[in-house]
C-alpha cells in the first residue's frame, strides 16, 4: 500500500481544520505536486473525536474517520508539545490545554502560568532578557489511511527546543512563539515556512512519510 496510495491521487484530504497545519501541509506536499484540501472544505464532516492516548493513536483516528466518510485516503497529524519541567504535560491535551475552545493564546498563557507557578528555569537568559524557562520537545505523528485497503503508513518527528518567558516572531501557530530553538539562535515562529519545514516535527515526520511512500 505505501507505494501506491497517493498513485492517482492530484489532491491529498488532510484530516483537520486547523488553518495553520493545511498551510504547512500544502506547502510541503505541493513538492509532489500534490493539492491539498482539508475537512474544512467538508462541513458535514462532524467534529472527530480525539480520545487516544498517545499522538499516533489520535493520528490514526482522524485519518481513518475522514477516509471512511470520504471513500479517499487521508492524512492525519496529531502533533503538540512536551515540557520536560512539566513532565511531559501538555501531550496530547496540547491543542486543549487551557480547555475545550481554548485560543492558542489561552493555551500560551496557561504554559507560562504553570511553569511561573511550580518556579521552572534553566538560569538562562537570552541577549533581549527574555528567560530559558525548560526544555520541551514538539512531536508530530502522521498516519496516512487507506479506505480501500483498511491500512495505514505511519511515521513520526520530533523537535527539541526550550520554552521562554516571553514571545518571539509572530509566525506559526500554536506553541510556536515560546518555543526556543538554541542550535538556530531563533524561536520557532521566527523562521520562514522553507525554515520551519526543514527542521519541525511536522516537517521531519512528513519527510519519513515521503520515504516511507517513495519504496
Amino acid at each position: 500500500m505505501a507505494g501506491n496510495v497517493l498513485s492517482g491521487q492530484s489532491v491529498i484530504v488532510v484530516a483537520t481544520k486547523n488553518k495553520g497545519k493545511v498551510k504547512e501541509f500544502a506547502h510541503a506536499l505541493e513538492k509532489l505536486g500534490k493539492g491539498v484540501s482539508s475537512l474544512l472544505d467538508y462541513p458535514e464532516i462532524p467534529d472527530i473525536p480525539e480520545d487516544g492516548d498517545t499522538f499516533a493513536a489520535n493520528a490514526r483516528i482522524k485519518a481513518k474517520a475522514a477516509g471512511d466518510a470520504l471513500g479517499v485516503p487521508a492524512l492525519a497529524d496529531d502533533s503538540g508539545l512536551r515540557v520536560e519541567a512539566l513532565g511531559g504535560r501538555p501531550g496530547v491535551y496540547s491543542a486543549r490545554y487551557a480547555g475545550e475552545g481554548a485560543t492558542d493564546s489561552d493555551n500560551n498563557a496557561k504554559l507560562l502560568r504553570e511553569l511561573s507557578g511550580i518556579g521552572a528555569t534553566l538560569g538562562e537568559e537570552l541577549p533581549d532578557g527574555s528567560k530559558l524557562l525548560s526544555r520541551a520537545q514538539f512531536v508530530c505523528a502522521l498516519a496516512l489511511y487507506d479506505p480501500a485497503t483498511g491500512e495505514f503508513v505511519e511515521a513520526e518527528g520530533t523537535v527539541d527546543g526550550v520554552i521562554t518567558d516571553r514571545p518571539h516572531g509572530d509566525g506559526g501557530f500554536g506553541y510556536d512563539p515560546l518555543f526556543w530553538l538554541p542550535q538556530l539562535g531563533r524561536g520557532i515562529a521566527e523562521l520562514t515556512k522553507e525554515e520551519k519545514g526543514a527542521i519541525s516535527h511536522r516537517g521531519e515526520a512528513l519527510k519519513a512519510l515521503l520515504v516511507k511512500l517513495e519504496r
